[in-house]
């Protein structure tokens, strides 16, 4: 029997913003792309982009008036920089309001959030307007700073909020990556992340993520930064590999795969459940093809886009389909420490359902259809 096809808000607001931001990327046809992205009805997201459109157009006249500077401003995560100690400034809230802070032993005096995004996003509408969409009409400084990754690499900032030195893309060739330090990084992933990071931004420096990789180092770089980042950061850098290893080794490539599971988790870890749940349809399709139905990876693939589906409202489903995905990991792999860990992950879900009896029917989504065994 089929769900009833309902979309939350959440849904709907996330696809409204992907067809802006495909749009201020200069896109062509960007519904339509989008909605083939999300496997959306495009008719269904028009109706969705006219109607938050119009919404918009309604409050614009009352917007200025509503930002209060208590509303959070964040610059995307990962672009500003102490001049000090020249690690990455983190927001945290304090007495003062939300600032931008180092972590110790750096000492530097905090900055303001609201005045660092602002200041921003004045170079931001000064240089590049367009990329801000017209849903935030009339455009805001404060607003445009959510959008100062496009436009801007790096932002080294000095004693005060104003003081901000900006580094633009550069539009030379990357610079030869030096021998090892790929090598290095991969080590250090498990052992220093932040010293990896560093590693892998000064491979990746020059590198425009909405391209795509001629070479498979800058790819695999992209690929090893992603886990160590948050929010759109990550989803950039991971989406960037992906698409790189992709079009380097092709699409059933186990580096590929890799790099797919990656952009799920990124995706997944940011509310994008659905994009989530689509990506990882296809690798657990792409795996079964490759590995085989009942291979581990295959199974550990399914046993998350179980927990996807129940983030997504379809409760009975996700328990349904990690019950199966338990039952042929242990025929498979009898004795394999996953498969308790799949086990404690079901009695989350049924302990959910006894404590959430009015849960709503979730986001539309193809099901997956259960394995047949022969």
């Amino acid at each position: 029997m089929a769900l009833p096809r309902t979309y939350t808000s959440d849904v709907i607001t996330d696809a409204v913003r992907q067809v802006e931001t495909a749009r201020a990327a200069g896109r062509r046809g960007p519904i339509s792309a989008v909605a083939r992205e999300l496997h959306l009805d495009r008719r269904l997201l028009q109706t969705w982009v006219t109607t938050a459109r119009a919404h918009a157009t309604a409050a614009a006249p009352t917007a200025s008036s509503t930002h209060t500077s208590d509303d959070p401003v964040l610059l995307p995560d990962g672009l500003l920089h102490c001049r000090f100690c020249r690690h990455p400034m983190t927001a945290v809230f304090t007495w003062a309001g939300l600032v931008y802070d180092c972590p110790p032993p750096c000492r530097r005096p905090v900055l303001n959030a609201a005045a660092v995004a602002s200041a921003v996003g004045e170079v931001v509408l000064r240089h590049a307007a367009h990329l801000v969409p017209t849903l935030t009409h009339p455009k805001a400084a404060s607003i445009a700073a959510g959008h100062a990754d496009r436009l801007i690499t790096r932002i080294t900032a000095g004693n005060h909020p104003t003081d901000l030195r900006i580094t633009w893309p550069t539009t030379r060739p990357p610079r030869p990556v030096p021998p090892g330090h790929l090598h290095l990084a991969r080590n250090l992933t498990g052992t220093d992340p932040q010293r990896a990071r560093t590693v892998l931004r000064n491979i990746l420096a020059g590198i425009d993520p909405t391209t795509t990789a001629t070479g498979a180092v800058h790819a695999e770089a992209a690929h090893l930064l992603a886990p160590l980042l948050h929010g759109e950061a990550a989803i950039r850098w991971a989406d960037y590999a992906h698409r790189s290893l992709a079009c380097l080794h092709g699409p059933t490539h186990p580096h590929t795969l890799a790099a797919a599971h990656t952009l799920a988790t990124a995706h997944r870890q940011v509310g994008h459940h659905q994009r989530a749940y689509h990506l990882l349809r296809e690798l657990a399709d792409h795996l079964a093809a490759t590995a085989g139905p009942d291979a581990h990876s295959t199974l550990a693939v399914r046993a998350t886009t179980a927990l996807v589906l129940h983030d997504l409202g379809h409760h009975d489903a996700a328990r349904a389909l990690l019950a199966d995905t338990i039952a042929r990991h242990h025929r498979a792999h009898p004795g394999h420490p996953a498969t308790a860990r799949m086990t404690a992950h079901l009695n989350q879900l049924r302990h959910h359902h006894t404590t959430h009896d009015n849960s709503s029917p979730g986001a539309a989504v193809n099901l997956p259809v259960p394995v047949v065994r022969a």
